[in-house]
C-alpha cells in the first residue's frame, strides 16, 4: 500500500509520496514513487504511483522509451506531449498497453493488474494541471471544487484537506497541508512509511522551488508533527 497526494492552488502545485512496498510484512522495501520530469524553462511534470510495484514501474519504462505513434512513425513520450491533457493520455495508454502484454499472465497468477497514478505539472503555454489516472487508463482533472487528489491509503490524510484546503490556500500552506496529512497517514497506517519524497512547483516558474526526500531522522518534520498532535490534544481538550 502506499499513499500520494496531490494538491493545486492558485500559486502552485504541491504532491507528496511515502516509499514503503511490502509483499507481507516480513518483506518492505523502500522504492521511490514520485518520479519527476523536466525541460528547463520548458516543461516541468512529477509523476507518482500506488498499486502493484512491477505493473507501475512496466508503464514508467514505456513512458520512458515512448511508444510509437502509428500516424507519425515516432515515438510518443512525456518530453513531447504538446500539452499535459495529452501527457496524461499517454500514461493511460501506457497502462493499457502494459496491461495487455502482462494482465493474462498476472490473471492466471491470481494477481490483480492494479495501479493508479498521480500526474501534475505544467508545460509551456499550458497551464499548471493535477491529473489522476486509474486502472483502466481514463483518468479525472483536478478542479476548483476539489483542488487536491490522492491515491493509496488516503482515508487518514483526507479530513485535514477537506478543512483546510481551497484554491486560494497559499502555496507554503498547502505544502504544510501535505505534510500533516501525510503524518496523519503514518500514525495510522503501518503499510505506509518514510522516507517521503515531496516536490512543490510555484505556477509558470517551470522549476521545482522544492524537491526533497524527507529521513525517518529529519528534525523539521518530527517538530512538525509534535506541534500538530499537541494542537489537537489542546483542542479537544477546550471542547465541552
Amino acid at each position: 500500500m502506499t499513499y500520494c497526494c496531490g494538491i493545486l492552488v492558485r500559486d502552485g502545485l504541491v504532491m507528496i509520496a511515502d516509499t514503503r512496498t511490502n509483499a507481507g510484512l516480513d518483506n518492505i522495501s523502500t522504492f521511490r514513487k514520485l518520479h519527476v520530469i523536466r525541460e528547463p524553462g520548458q516543461r516541468v511534470m512529477a509523476l507518482s504511483s500506488s498499486g502493484n510495484l512491477s505493473i507501475s514501474q512496466s508503464v514508467l519504462a514505456l513512458l520512458n522509451e515512448g511508444m510509437e505513434n502509428p500516424a507519425t512513425g515516432e515515438l510518443d513520450t512525456l518530453m513531447n506531449a504538446p500539452t499535459m491533457f495529452q501527457a496524461a493520455q499517454r500514461i493511460g495508454q501506457a497502462i493499457r498497453r502494459v496491461h495487455d502484454i502482462e494482465g493474462h499472465a498476472l490473471e492466471a497468477s491470481d494477481v490483480r493488474f492494479d495501479v493508479a497514478f498521480l500526474f501534475g505539472g505544467q508545460i509551456k503555454g499550458d497551464k499548471l494541471r493535477l491529473y489522476m489516472i486509474y486502472t483502466a487508463g481514463n483518468f479525472i482533472e483536478c478542479t476548483v471544487d476539489t483542488p487536491y487528489l490522492q491515491i493509496g491509503e488516503h482515508k487518514y490524510g483526507k479530513p485535514i484537506l477537506d478543512r483546510v484546503i481551497t484554491m486560494q490556500t497559499p502555496l507554503a500552506e498547502a505544502r504544510k497541508a501535505a505534510l500533516l496529512s501525510m503524518d496523519s497517514t503514518l500514525r495510522s497506517n503501518l503499510s505506509v512509511g518514510m522516507p517521503l519524497d515531496l516536490t512543490v512547483l510555484p505556477r509558470d516558474a517551470y522549476a521545482f522551488s522544492e524537491q526533497t526526500r524527507i529521513e525517518p531522522d529529519d528534525a523539521g518534520f518530527r517538530q512538525l508533527s509534535d506541534a500538530w498532535s499537541t494542537a489537537l490534544r489542546d483542542a479537544f481538550q477546550t471542547i465541552s
